[in-house]
């Protein structure tokens, strides 16, 4: 069972629509730990650690979004292993 984090930046109309607490609970139902958390230029950035099967179903699940978003593009990169407690919004 391989753990990894991935930090994802994602573009598009994601803020304001809830983007971050449907994040979360996707994350959440996944058993993920990490952050979702909004940026100056209008980017969600998303930080998801934990199996890699869920961190993958995670980033596949931003492609798309929750309904009441509009994402446009998803950078991601992969990030150091590091233990959080929980998914935050921050």
């Amino acid at each position: 069972m391989s753990q990894k984090c991935v930090k994802a930046y994602v573009t598009g109309h994601v803020q304001g629509v809830g983007f971050r607490y449907h994040t979360a609970h996707e994350a959440l139902k996944l058993s993920l730990t990490g952050y979702a958390k909004n940026l100056p230029d209008g980017r969600v950035e998303v930080l998801a650690c934990g199996r890699e099967e869920s961190v993958d179903a995670l980033m596949t699940w931003l492609d798309k979004g929750p309904p009441t978003a509009g994402v446009d593009q998803v950078d991601k990169e992969g990030a150091e292993w590091r233990a959080v407690d929980g998914f935050a919004i921050l």
